[in-house]
């Protein structure tokens, strides 16, 4: 029988919680099962093309070259290095005013990202599910159907992932409101600039925690390949 790596359970992915801190509200797994909720994205023509894979004579693959762990780890760290060094808010964030802040440089930064992610887990997911082909004919089937579950649920994710940005700039509206003084307050020697750094760290946040979401499927492919 062929067993699908199970995604992160939904309350426990690190991008729900931290978006759901920002807008204070509660995230709590959904009363239906993971097969219902997957059978609401799923068109009825994806449905047919994961009953014909699972109903298959299961078929081995020739052996893939490389190192999974190897490429997974080289893919991922470099993703994540990439985040943590960005010099738009790694070391950024000196203008003399908070008025003076744009988000729209910070949009277009998380768009590229968004678009290296996609680039990297692309191809290091299609790797993984060669290298499970050549191992066994049962794993063989997990990466077709992993395939299937990949070219129906693609525009979905992406749908959802594309409204991140948004979710961003409102963050950083508030806290750019918020580091406002009133018009009838005093002034003070605070610095007028000091809810930048803190929205610095939270993009990056952010996108570490897409990283980590986006590599789930990943992640299940390559337990999958260190169990068999």
């Amino acid at each position: 029988m062929v067993q699908v790596p199970r995604r992160t359970a939904f309350a426990d992915s690190a991008l729900v919680r931290l978006l759901a801190r920002w807008n204070e509200a509660e995230v709590r797994e959904p009363a239906a099962s993971t097969a219902e909720r997957l059978s609401q994205w799923l068109a009825w023509t994806d449905a047919i093309a994961l009953s014909t894979v699972l109903n298959a004579p299961a078929s081995r693959a020739k052996a893939a070259a490389g190192t999974p762990d190897d490429d997974c780890a080289r893919v991922r760290d470099g993703l994540a290095r990439t985040i943590r060094e960005d010099s738009l808010y790694a070391n950024g964030g000196d203008a003399p005013e908070a008025t003076a802040v744009d988000f729209a440089p910070y949009r277009l930064r998380y768009l590229a990202r968004q678009q290296a992610m996609e680039a990297g887990v692309g191809p290091l997911r299609a790797k993984l599910r060669s290298a499970l082909a050549a191992r066994s004919a049962e794993m063989a089937k997990l990466a077709t159907v992993d395939a299937v579950l990949e070219q129906a649920l693609e525009a979905r994710e992406h749908s959802l992932l594309a409204t991140v940005p948004a979710m961003l700039e409102k963050r950083f509206k508030r806290l750019r409101q918020a580091a406002l003084p009133a018009p009838d307050a005093p002034e003070t020697d605070a610095a007028p600039m000091a809810w930048l750094p803190v929205f610095h760290q939270d993009i990056c946040d952010l996108l570490l925690a897409e990283l980590d979401f986006r590599f789930q499927p990943v992640d299940g492919l390559l337990e999958a390949l260190r169990s068999h």
